[in-house]
């Protein structure tokens, strides 16, 4: 794997990957935890744990003088930021309340309609534009959610758990076209504020909706996961990013469904019926597109920028 400036290079491979195996243990784990802890809950606590411990990585590298690679938030971001924090609040809670109904593995493929959520959203109001081999990925994940949607049971009607899911990812959708002016900021202060801020929010609606507690050590374990999955993998991803750039990062990253899909297999052991491996082959191709689409137009970036100079 080559850099942007075309030096070959490994360290950030393994972020990338890193990035994409941690944010798959979520979907997984967080099934396994929901046992113990409700879905409301479970989010404002996936959500904290990203907010502390990105605090505390912070701190450290403050305290040994690592300097921001980005500039930091401003008080002019303070509606992106407020949008993010209400939008990172209804999404986790979405899923969660979509994981009690539906497999985790079916989830973890659900997650992929955030890509079109983001790009419908993209081209309807913030006046985008997409290409036809975008427009082909889109088809093919769209196609395969509404697959993955029908009722397992035979009838042909939408499984409630699945609307939650699809409803998360149109927030997590709206969320990346709001938040995309805080893109070029300090990612650290980003997942601190969405984590503190989204995760404080959601259990004050746990409390107010009167949530059964849970005992400590699965709210540690959930806080924990969130710290993992969300927090460090957001991290990583932007180490990433940073060298090698956004398309082959992304490259790497759209693996992590699959990966969701072959922890919950593994953990759960229950075998899926035959609507879902159809879904899966079709959300690959999707997904195999949508990649090949970004790749593509950094390409065409990459070689308009070296031509201007």
């Amino acid at each position: 794997m080559f850099d942007k400036e075309g030096s070959f290079v490994l360290q950030p491979v393994f972020y990338a990957i890193a990035a994409a195996v941690l944010y798959a243990l979520m979907t997984p784990i967080a099934k396994l935890l929901q046992i113990q802890t409700p879905p409301v809950l479970e989010a404002g606590l996936l959500y904290l744990g990203a907010g502390i411990g990105m605090s505390v990585i912070y701190m450290i590298q403050k305290g040994r003088g690592v300097p921001a690679s980005r500039p930091p938030i401003s008080r002019t971001d303070a509606r992106y930021v407020l949008a993010m924090i209400v939008l990172d609040m209804l999404a986790p809670i979405l899923l969660l309340l979509g994981l009690t109904l539906c497999s985790p593995e079916t989830v973890s493929l659900l997650n992929n309609f955030e890509i079109v959520a983001t790009t419908l959203l993209a081209v309807l109001f913030f006046h985008e534009r997409a290409g036809k081999r975008l427009l082909t990925a889109i088809g093919l994940i769209t196609l395969s959610c509404i697959l993955l949607s029908l009722d397992q049971e035979g009838a042909f009607r939408l499984s409630p758990g699945a609307v939650f899911v699809l409803l998360a990812c149109v927030c997590w959708g709206l969320e990346n076209n709001c938040t995309s002016s805080l893109s070029e900021k300090d990612t650290r202060q980003i997942v601190i504020i969405k984590g503190l801020g989204s995760g404080s929010a959601s259990l004050i609606l746990s409390l107010l909706i009167r949530e059964p507690a849970a005992d400590p050590v699965s709210c540690l374990l959930v806080m924990v996961l969130g710290f993992l999955s969300i927090g460090l993998s957001v991290y990583f991803y932007v180490l990433a990013q940073s060298r090698i750039g956004a398309a082959r990062t992304s490259a790497f990253y759209a693996v992590a469904p699959f990966i969701g899909v072959f922890l919950s297999l593994v953990i759960f052991r229950k075998l899926p019926g035959r609507l879902f491996w159809l879904a899966l082959m079709i959300m690959a191709a999707g997904v195999y597109t949508s990649v090949q689409d970004t790749m593509t137009e950094e390409r065409m970036r990459e070689k308009a920028e070296n031509v201007s100079y």
